[in-house]
This record gives structure tokens, sequence and C-alpha cells, in this order.
């Protein structure tokens, strides 16, 4: 089955915006593909499939009773640009796959299989579309609305995409994306908590002019007050600690090479276990770019676009997801990623199970997963459920 797992991955790859890459942001004409090769396997796998009104795909293997509660699997669907083909849509194959290997026996929950619309927040800059709506908190944004009901679907009915209530729990498998697990020759590891993100739009505007006659003590150059600001950033975050700061995205306009920079916007993301920590970064920052700013004469403002706490694991589940995970070494870690078990963890119980990352490689084409990893994760998914029934069937 692993073998299976990892090949369904790399036909979902090939749903892609950009043909020689894997790229599929929010609700994007690809996600229709995805939707499609996956429904059909939740179909065969004898689940109910439908899509809510934020673009989440949702499959549903009955338990013996209607009214039981309800456990949910899954991960996210859209990719970065350039993408792997296992971030994110691992833990949804993953989910299909431990359905499968039911063969049909029902248990005393439903499992409800879900892959979020969106959580890379490449579209317009949001991230966890889905799995805010899922977990109570659609995001307040015209131009989602816009790309949701372009997609076929109704934004006024967002409410409708929440998760029942008489849940046991969020379980999802998700690739390490860093090298702990493959430094130390592990193929699993639980997650305890996920770090803290900031996530923040700067622009600096200043004015252009001709390059070659506007002199070097008279210029009000944005991307140089933005280069200036920008190793900023960098300097912050390598002064110790475990803060990790990264403007991932610059636009200068009007873009030509012989004129001064009027307007550029910069992107700005910040993590840390500690949100004190975290946020305390933050202002500095920004604080370091008004003081750039005011000193070239560029005007500097920004936008919060996250400001997403820190998060544990529930204790519970993860005690579960523990004695699933032997005969294997049991190792726990803290994850520097992001996840959209954080968004549904505060709406239930949350757990998550890393799958090693050969290399640490992820956000790129290169990255992969070893089939004796898949093989292993599937072997503590089933005794996941297992342990579950046990406890409450």
């Amino acid at each position: 089955m692993e073998h299976e797992v990892i090949a369904r991955c790399r036909a979902l790859a090939e749903c892609t915006e950009e043909p020689g890459f894997t790229t599929r942001t929010f609700l994007s004409p690809p996600m229709r593909e995805v939707h499609a090769l996956l429904t059909r396997w939740m179909e065969q796998a004898g689940m109910r499939v439908h899509v809510d009104p934020a673009g989440n795909l949702r499959g549903v293997y009955d338990a013996a009773r209607p009214d039981a509660p309800r456990l949910y699997l899954g991960s996210h669907l859209d990719t970065v640009p350039h993408a792997g083909a296992f971030d994110g849509i691992l833990g949804v194959v993953m989910g299909v796959a431990l359905v499968e290997q039911l063969r049909g026996g029902r248990l005393s929950f439903h499992i409800e299989i879900v892959g979020f619309s969106e959580e890379e927040g490449v579209r317009f800059g949001i991230p966890f579309i889905g799995s805010r709506a899922f977990a109570g908190g659609p995001v307040r944004d015209t131009r989602v609305d816009h790309a949701i009901g372009a997609f076929g679907l109704d934004p006024t009915r967002m409410a409708e995409a929440r998760a029942d209530s008489a849940a046991l729990g969020y379980l999802e498998f998700h690739i390490e994306q860093g090298p702990v697990l493959d430094s130390l020759g592990l193929p699993l590891a639980i997650v305890d908590s996920i770090v803290g993100q900031s996530r923040l739009e700067l622009r600096f505007s200043g004015a252009a002019n001709h390059a070659g006659t506007t002199p070097m003590h008279l210029r009000r150059d944005a991307l140089a007050a933005a280069a200036e600001w920008i190793t900023v950033v960098e300097r912050e975050a390598r002064a110790g600690g475990d803060l990790v700061a990264t403007v991932g995205r610059i636009e200068a306009k009007p873009g030509a090479g012989n004129v001064i920079a009027s307007h550029v916007n910069a992107t700005l993301d910040v993590r840390h276990a500690e949100d004190a920590e975290r946020r305390g970064a933050v202002t500095r920052l920004l604080s370091c770019a008004g003081q750039i700013g005011a000193r070239r004469g560029i005007d500097v403002c920004w936008e919060e676009r996250l400001d997403q706490a820190a998060v544990r694991m529930d204790p519970d589940l993860s005690q579960f997801l523990q004695r699933a995970v032997a005969p294997h070494p049991v190792h726990r870690m803290a994850s520097g990623a992001g996840h959209d078990a954080m968004i549904v963890a505060g709406r239930m119980p949350a757990a998550m199970l890393f799958l090693r990352t050969p290399g640490g490689v992820s956000h790129h084409p290169e990255e992969s997963v070893l089939p004796e990893d898949v093989g292993a994760a599937l072997e503590a998914g089933s005794r996941f459920l297992a342990l579950l029934e046990a406890q409450y069937g």
C-alpha cells in the first residue's frame, strides 16, 4: 500500500498551474482535477464525498451508528510555487489509504477525510483559509469570496464548512519538512507543539527617477531602503536563540534597470515557539523599518496577514499516537512549520505524526519520502484507529 500512496501523491502533483512544475494555489483550476482523483479513490473506499463552501474536499466513512462521534484525518491540497509532491497532500492520501485498509469494516466512530483548500497563503497572502473555515473562523476578504464564487461555491454559506461538534479529534500525517528525523535515522516523530507565526506585508514608498541623472544624495530609493532593512531582519534572526525570520518575496516598481524604484512590497515571516519572543521581534523589525524609511525619505507602512499563536498538540490524543508508533522508536519534537493542525486545535483535540523528509528537502521539486516510512506511518495509523476503537467502542 505504501507504493500506492506514493504513486497517488505523484499523480496529484501533475495537477498544476505550471507545466513541468507543481504549483497549485487556492481553488485554482487544477484543484478540480485533484478533487476528481481524490473523489474517485474515496468513493471506491466506500466514502460519501462533497466539497464544502470553503472549497474543502470531504469524504465520510460512516460508522456502524449514525449518531456516532467523528474522527477527522486530513491536511491541505494547495502548494507553494514549484513544490514537491508530498507536502500536505500526503496526509490526505494517507487518510484514504487507512480507510481502504478497513476493507469495509465499520467502527464505532465516523472517519472523515478533509482535504483543506488552502494552507500556504500563496494566492492572496492569507494562509489557512480552508482550516480556518473548518474550525469556525472563515476569512473575511472579498478576494477570497470572489475565488470561492468563481469555483462554483457560495461564500455566504461558509459557516457550513464548520466541523461537527461531536468530534473525537483530528490527526494529521505530514512530512517533517526538515532534517531532524533524517539526521537521527528515524522514520516517524510525534509532534508536541507547533511554533507561532507572524506574517506581514510591508510597502516602502519613495520616488522614481532617472538612474543616470539623479545624484545619490537626492534619491528616495525604495529598493535601497528595503535592502537595508532585509539585512537587519537576517541579523536579528542570527543573533541567537530559536527565532527565525524570512523576507521571502519582494516586488520593486516600476521594475526597470535604469529607473530608481519608487515602491517595494516585501513579505516578512517570523516564527518562534514563545509568542512573546516572536511578537517582540516583529515590533523591533517594524520599528527599524520605520527608522530606515525616515532617514532615507521613504514612507513605510505594513499590514499584518497572520498572528498565529504557538499551539500545543492534545496530550491525550498524542498519547494514543505514541502507543500506536511502537515498536518504532518514539521521538517527540516541535514543528517549525505551520500546519492545519494548529488551526484545528482551537476547535477540537489535535495530534500530528511526522514522516522523515530525506535530506530535509521540502517546498522543492526534489521533496521525497521513503516507502518504508510511509509503511511505518500506515501501520501506526491502523493501530491508532484500533486503540480508539478499543477506547470508545
